[in-house]
């Protein structure tokens, strides 16, 4: 008997493979995964990269109790440094993500010819709804279309239905990611589905509501968690339960950096929902996300942020202005040249 979705991770994989990273034969192609990763996950991408004349190097590890440079205490350092140094494509199918850790940071500065993708938490259902069953042409030429215009304008306003009410100025220095699924150029590469935008940070003004998740510590949220902002730092978290564990976190850095926004993302992935991995959770279509903590210079040059870890957060249901000019209503494309370019995508 086949087992869930058997036929389909492999067409998924193949996708992953020959769509994202079109990965060529003879090319070295590292696949990292923890204790906590997805074994089918990571099998039916090692047997689609083999198919196509690639070298799979499956790297398993011990999972941290922290990701980026917090979990660099558990890790191998110098000898998974030396295999990423000589890869020339890397997927990270990590629970506890390695993006941002010393390793990862070496790789980035040494390996000029790496293409990384991070697909961290990724199993079996995730794989076939966010990569297996979507039009990426038709993705990719809807977020093209909405990062265009967030380039275009100089200043954002974002609510939420829960409370949510930021207000900033972006900065066009700062680069903007648009994860379109594709990683056939070297760089740092995420699941299609997000853009994410760099602010003039210290412009950041009102009240942030993560409704959806915060990863780390938190996962799925029961309830709100509200962050009063002030020039891009956060002065103070209110809620329950949840947002004590979240504020007893970022204290327990004891490093004043990890308070400070670092970055915003819209979600647009026709098949992501709402599940505890912030991977799929940061492309739930409609949502806004938030990171807080590690900026790197990478993606931010002159305003990067040296913090100790980093953790992102979910806002649900987004509202957004450009410059005035509505584009989100509570989660739902409204910008007249947005709309026709959303319908391929079955939303």
């Amino acid at each position: 008997m086949a087992k869930l979705y058997e036929f389909e991770i492999a067409l998924a994989a193949d996708r992953l493979v020959k769509d994202m990273f079109d990965l060529k034969p003879g090319e070295t192609f590292v696949i990292t995964a923890d204790t906590e990763s997805d074994e089918r996950v990571v099998n039916a991408t090692a047997a689609a990269a083999f198919a196509v004349g690639a070298k799979p190097m499956v790297i398993w590890l011990a999972s941290p109790l922290g990701v980026g440079k917090a979990a660099d205490a558990m890790l191998p350092l110098d000898a998974l440094t030396g295999a990423l140094n000589h890869a020339d494509a890397w997927v990270e199918f990590n629970n506890q993500w390695l993006l941002y850790s010393t390793p990862f940071n070496r790789a980035y500065e040494n390996n000029k010819k790496l293409r990384y993708v991070c697909l961290v938490g990724m199993n079996v259902d995730m794989m076939i709804r966010t990569l297996g069953r979507v039009d990426q042409n038709a993705l990719s030429k809807f977020l093209h279309a909405v990062a265009d215009m967030t380039f275009k304008a100089k200043t954002m306003r974002i609510t939420t239905p829960a409370g949510g009410d930021l207000s900033f100025e972006l900065e066009p220095k700062h680069k903007l990611s648009c994860d379109t699924g594709e990683a056939k150029e070297p760089g740092v590469f995420m699941l299609g589905g997000q853009i994410c935008f760099i602010p003039k940070l210290d412009t950041i003004q009102g009240m942030l509501v993560f409704d959806g998740s915060a990863t780390p510590p938190c996962g799925l949220l029961s309830e709100p968690i509200r962050l009063t902002v002030k020039n891009g730092r956060v002065t103070d978290i209110q809620g329950g339960a949840q947002a004590q564990q979240l504020k007893s976190w970022l204290e327990s850095f004891d490093d004043p950096n990890m308070f400070r926004l670092a970055h915003g993302c819209y979600g647009f992935n026709p098949g992501a929902k709402l599940t505890g991995d912030i991977v799929e959770d940061e492309r739930v279509w409609g949502a806004t996300e938030w990171g807080i903590g590690f900026l790197s210079e990478f993606d931010a040059p002159g305003s990067s942020i040296d913090a100790k870890s980093h953790m992102d957060g979910i806002c649900l249901n987004s509202s957004v202005w450009l410059d005035g000019v509505a584009i989100l209503e509570n989660g739902k494309v409204v910008h007249p040249d947005l709309i026709p370019l959303q319908k391929p995508l079955g939303i």
